[in-house]
């Protein structure tokens, strides 16, 4: 299942949002990538980031050598953000079910040879990746595509009183590690179910040991 390419998200809308999300990252924040070198130059290739800020996304996008297409959950694409978002190339998914638009267009990217985003625990949490949705196993077995697992770290950095910020502390520092590339499948290339939840199980522990080295790089804290 893949889109055609009059359906697929626009490429060079992409690389608009990349010089947008540099342009607003840099600007507000201080971004310190680490590792960015470890993304393919070229070929598909997905990334998969921890979620436990709204920044999250556009940080992702701003700090990507490669423009990227995210997969953004429906609720956002709401009123002069829908033609906005669609505009810049990011893909819109019905969280809820199986969005078939979806699933063709984000396999239509890597098929292109581009780079997808997706944050596979599915929503804002903590930002640990101890829960993941199948979705990113069934991108990376069908696509073949290398995943390139990614740590946001101090976006969701919280008031001294504990509260959430609405957004980070202004010029506050954000870090972004980019991890060693792998591929999810055991080589066999089925996609049963069993092979899925073997994959998702493969990419949680990756992901996690990312994170933990990620951590003890920046010298972040748990929770941020």
């Amino acid at each position: 299942m893949s889109a055609t390419d009059a359906t697929l998200p626009s490429a060079a809308g992409a690389v608009v949002a990349r010089r947008i999300g540099i342009g607003l990252m840099y600007g507000l924040w201080r971004p310190r990538v680490l590792g960015a070198w470890r993304i393919p130059s070229a070929g598909p290739v997905i990334l998969a980031g921890n979620h436990s800020h709204n920044v999250d996304g556009p940080m992702l996008i701003g700090t990507s050598p490669r423009p990227v297409h995210f997969l953004v959950k429906k609720e956002a694409f709401i009123g002069p953000l829908d033609p906005f978002l669609r505009g810049i190339g990011q893909l819109k998914v019905d969280r809820t079910s199986a969005d078939r638009t979806a699933i063709g267009q984000a396999l239509g990217v890597l098929e292109r040879g581009g780079v997808l985003g997706i944050f596979p625990e599915g929503t804002r949490g903590d930002g640990d990746f101890a829960s993941l949705r199948s979705g990113l196993a069934y991108f990376a077995v069908r696509s073949g595509a290398p995943i390139v697992p990614v740590a946001v770290l101090g976006t969701a950095t919280p008031h001294g009183d504990g509260r959430p910020r609405p957004l980070p502390r202004l010029r506050s520092r954000i870090d972004v590690v980019f991890g060693d590339p792998f591929q999810a499948g055991d080589g066999s290339g089925r996609r049963t179910r069993a092979a899925l939840d073997q994959a998702t199980e493969r990419i949680q522990k990756r992901l996690a040991t990312h994170l933990g080295t990620a951590r003890r790089l920046t010298g972040r804290p748990e929770q941020t």
